[in-house]
């Protein structure tokens, strides 16, 4: 007998076998819907229109991404809450908007102990050289890349000196993540002012991008689907602080001393790379321990 025949029979039993409801019913798909993009929006003062054809794809691409990277996006919304508040204060102090949180939310999906393939660590993503440069310490025993305050310090005064020299926040932004001497390269070879105008390398050209799209979400995370209760986002951590002025050459014993453990010395003071922590002589830390 033809095989194709009674493939075609067995094909038709099957299908007068099952409810007419389950032939008729249509497969069910989970819907996907393209997250809103804002005509325009304030950004660190200035406000941003989106009319232009690229300047729309180019924010509407990153919130796409952001939309659906379910769980960095939902973690970032989580650690804002213990990060943001600090941040924003350490920012205004320096001179810098608040609205600046956005970039460390895109530099670490505001992860402290953030690494990247590039040597780049904490909150904002400071390489080695640059951190050095203003002002943190780095070396084995001690790395304040991963200090938020200090950090957050630190990348004020890139951002403020960045803007000074050209004059707007996106240009700023754009030299964080491709540094400053190839955004002056570039404005003065493409004469342009601002690094919206740059044909630049793909991760420069959307970085800015994200950014902001960070700020559209963050502020409204339950337009983009995203619903959290008061309960679920991560508190600060509570504290006591203990100055340091000598050489602690056992870590765990002196956390222990201290009614806490090592991992809570660690998880209180991420810049702490080591089980010693020495100190110069006239040099302090603060160290932080859980307040109970």
């Amino acid at each position: 007998m033809n095989k194709n025949f009674l493939t075609l029979s067995l094909t038709l039993l099957i299908a007068a076998a099952a409810p007419a409801a389950a032939q008729e019913r249509p497969l069910a798909m989970p819907a996907v819907y393209s997250p809103p993009v804002p005509k325009q929006m304030t950004f660190a003062g200035h406000r941003f229109s989106f009319d232009r054809p690229d300047m729309y794809e180019r924010i509407d691409r990153e919130l796409s991404q952001m939309t659906y990277s379910h769980t960095s996006t939902l973690l970032m919304l989580k650690r804002a809450n213990r990060y943001f508040p600090m941040m924003r204060k350490v920012l205004k102090e320096n001179g810098v908007p608040e609205d600046m949180v956005y970039l460390a939310a895109i530099e670490s999906s505001l992860n402290p102990r953030a690494y990247s393939g590039a040597k780049a660590a904490g909150l904002w993503q400071f390489m080695p050289a640059t951190a050095k440069e203003y002002g943190l310490e780095v070396n084995e025993y001690v790395d304040e890349r991963y200090h938020p305050e200090k950090a957050t310090a630190a990348a004020a005064r890139f951002l403020k000196k960045a803007k000074a020299k050209y004059g707007n926040w996106e240009s700023a932004m754009a030299s964080y993540n491709g540094g400053q001497g190839r955004i002056s390269k570039e404005l003065e070879a493409q004469l342009v002012d601002s690094a919206f105008d740059l044909y630049l390398v793909e991760e420069t050209s959307r970085y800015m991008f994200r950014v902001l799209a960070a700020k559209v979400l963050m502020e409204n995370p339950e337009k983009f689907g995203y619903q959290l209760r008061q309960s679920q986002l991560y508190r600060p951590y509570e504290y006591r602080e203990v100055t340091v002025d000598e050489t602690i050459e056992d870590l765990p014993a002196w956390a222990k001393a201290k009614g806490s453990n090592y991992y809570m010395l660690r998880e209180y003071n991420p810049w702490i790379r080591a089980k010693k922590l020495p100190v110069t002589p006239g040099k302090t830390y603060t160290i932080r321990l859980p307040k109970s």
